[in-house]
């Protein structure tokens, strides 16, 4: 059966998502966070105050896995935890002043990473795109 044009057009969209999260990743290196733990910088810093469990389901991961992720950046002064003022079970992740630089590197990163991936597309074509 030959390929249609949706099926190449989603395979073609995959592949750039993909290339495109390589080439941030490779230009992020030097700054010592794995893409996980740049998922979690980016989804936290729009909501800032969940709980673990809500923000696994957005990044959907397991909890456990987020709790590990959150562990490490923990330890390197990029996240915190504060207790929920009404759930003493439940903890709520903020992002702390050291993770706020880190975040505007990434911005750039990936304005970076979307120039050079755009670079030969005219803003015609982009924008219809």
């Amino acid at each position: 059966m030959a390929p249609t044009l949706s099926s190449n057009i989603s395979f073609a969209l995959h592949d750039v998502a993909r290339l495109q999260r390589k080439r941030f990743e490779q230009r992020s290196r030097s700054l010592g966070l794995t893409r996980a733990q740049w998922q979690v910088l980016a989804f936290l810093a729009a909501n800032e105050g969940i709980n673990q469990n809500g923000l696994a389901e957005l990044i959907d991961i397991a909890p456990i896995t987020l709790a590990r992720l959150i562990d490490r950046m923990e330890s390197r002064g990029l996240v915190e935890r504060r207790r929920h003022p009404t759930d003493r079970r439940s903890w709520l992740l903020y992002l702390t002043p050291a993770a706020h630089p880190l975040l505007e590197m990434m911005r750039i990163t990936g304005r970076r990473t979307s120039e050079e991936a755009f670079a030969s597309i005219s803003i015609a074509e982009q924008e219809r795109l």
